[in-house]
């Protein structure tokens, strides 16, 4: 369904449990002291003798329960409608809410009062009291939500309140539906750079899969009104006797993977500041840009995992294309820490894809993309196995002596088992990465700069050779 579309709590307010019996335990206070009060003066006719004090009471008695059985009926053709614009959001934005009740049915409501159940990081409840909705009516009232946290969030169920002119009966009901707000990471928009060992999504330096191996080599088909006379094909032309036309050049679109470490052990702290967060802002900004430039785009994590998991792991193009960064964005919304403990298996998913097919970061033209945390040695081996030299590959590198505002230093590092991060990046930069320290505070826009300005084999960041491109 496409966002914007109406849907979630649809339909009409539930019958609940109890039929009539719940109704009746929606008496108010008042609605409790007219019933009282009427079976109270019941029995004090009956015992004077007067018929006059009967009929008060039971008016009094009656009216409550009068009450109760027209919003035992009513209830049952309310019917509410939400709809959520839009459905998926960057962190820090607002998406808006509109609901919708309808009164389907031939008797006013009386007093209304809407409530929709909102998660406590989307803002308050929102509330809403409707005045009188008249046979066939409607009423439309919205809200807004925002959230500084990615992840996914429902709405709802909506939840509706009804009572009666005299305010004798309150009943709250719910409907059964409810909607899921997306939160995605923010993204941020990076300049375009070309970086070392990389071809372009499309165009001159992407490579092209023909439907001939030369010019004395042609597969050639029949003309079509419409192809261009420049293309046709004079030699097979004179052999069959007909207009033959050369086939079009099929573009194939290069690949790139972008490696996203999840591992627990490889960052500190937690919260929208944090260095793990704004490894996966980073590379969602990194996924939406490629795929702007006409990549063929996967999604890699520490675990293995691979998005899109169809046509090999990587978007085909088209509207699959859309749905599959959809996906890939979906899954970066709720990404959490893993508990592994190294890069084993991504460096497998890396290594067999590129040996298997000639692309990605293992090999061949393809590009990676990669987002690590702390690497000890071992980690840091792993990570320097999934380059090879035919391809581009770009590592931005996380310390997180950096990000929790520890001192600096080599015996801090040593503490805790980790390599000085200048020897991490040497590790990668040995291996043919283009490697750098991504340090807090600098936008990512400006390391994906200095990335592409950077040759092959170098590292970079604050304070590291090269300075800022």
């Amino acid at each position: 369904m496409s966002a914007g579309a109406p849907h979630g709590a649809g339909g009409r307010v539930p019958q609940e449990g109890g039929g009539l019996r719940a109704s009746l335990a929606g008496l108010t206070t008042r609605g409790r002291s007219f019933l009282a009060a009427g079976i109270a003066a019941g029995l004090c006719a009956y015992v004077l003798g007067q018929s006059e004090l009967l009929r008060v009471g039971l008016l009094l008695a009656a009216l409550p329960l009068l009450c109760v059985l027209a919003l035992h009926r009513t209830r049952h053709r309310v019917s509410g409608t939400r709809r959520l614009t839009p459905m998926r959001v960057p962190a820090g934005s607002e998406a808006r809410v509109q609901l919708r009740l309808d009164n389907t049915s031939r008797m006013p409501t009386g007093l209304l009062m809407l409530q929709d159940r909102v998660p406590y990081v989307l803002g308050p409840r929102p509330r809403f009291v409707l005045d009188r909705v008249e046979p066939g009516g409607r009423r439309e009232v919205s809200y807004r939500v925002r959230s500084d946290l990615r992840g996914r969030y429902p709405l709802g169920p909506l939840q509706l309140r009804l009572t009666d002119p005299f305010g004798l009966v309150e009943l709250t009901r719910s409907f059964s539906a409810y909607d899921t707000l997306t939160v995605i990471p923010r993204t941020e928009a990076l300049p375009l750079v070309r970086f070392t060992g990389e071809s372009s999504g499309y165009g001159d330096g992407s490579r092209r899969s023909l439907a001939l191996a030369g010019e004395d080599d042609v597969i050639p088909r029949g003309y079509r009104r419409g192809d261009d006379l420049r293309r046709v094909h004079w030699r097979s032309t004179a052999r069959y006797g007909e207009l033959m036309v050369r086939r079009e050049e099929q573009p194939q679109r290069s690949r790139a993977t972008v490696l996203l470490d999840t591992r627990r052990l490889a960052y500190e702290g937690a919260g929208p500041d944090s260095a793990f967060e704004w490894a996966v802002s980073a590379a969602a900004s990194a996924l939406v840009h490629l795929l702007e430039q006409g990549f063929s785009v996967r999604l890699l994590t520490d675990t293995g995992d691979c998005v899109p998991r169809e046509g090999g792991g990587f978007t085909s193009g088209g509207q699959e294309s859309a749905e599959a960064a959809g996906l890939m964005m979906d899954t970066l919304a709720v990404v959490g820490h893993s508990d592994g403990a190294g890069l084993s298996r991504a460096c497998d998913a890396v290594r067999s894809n590129g040996a298997g097919s000639g692309f990605g970061g293992a090999g061949g033209d393809g590009l990676l993309i990669a987002f690590f945390g702390d690497l000890d040695d071992v980690q840091t081996g792993l990570a320097a196995r999934m380059c090879r030299r035919g391809g581009g590959a770009v590592a931005f590198v996380l310390d997180s002596a950096d990000w929790s505002g520890r001192p600096p230093g080599l015996a801090s590092v040593m503490a805790q088992g980790l390599p000085p991060l200048e020897e991490r990046l040497a590790g990668l930069q040995d291996a043919g990465w283009t490697a750098l320290a991504a340090p807090p505070g600098v936008p990512f826009g400006d390391l994906w700069r200095q990335a592409g300005n950077a040759p092959i084999g170098t590292t970079g960041g604050s304070g590291s050779a090269g300075g800022w491109g």
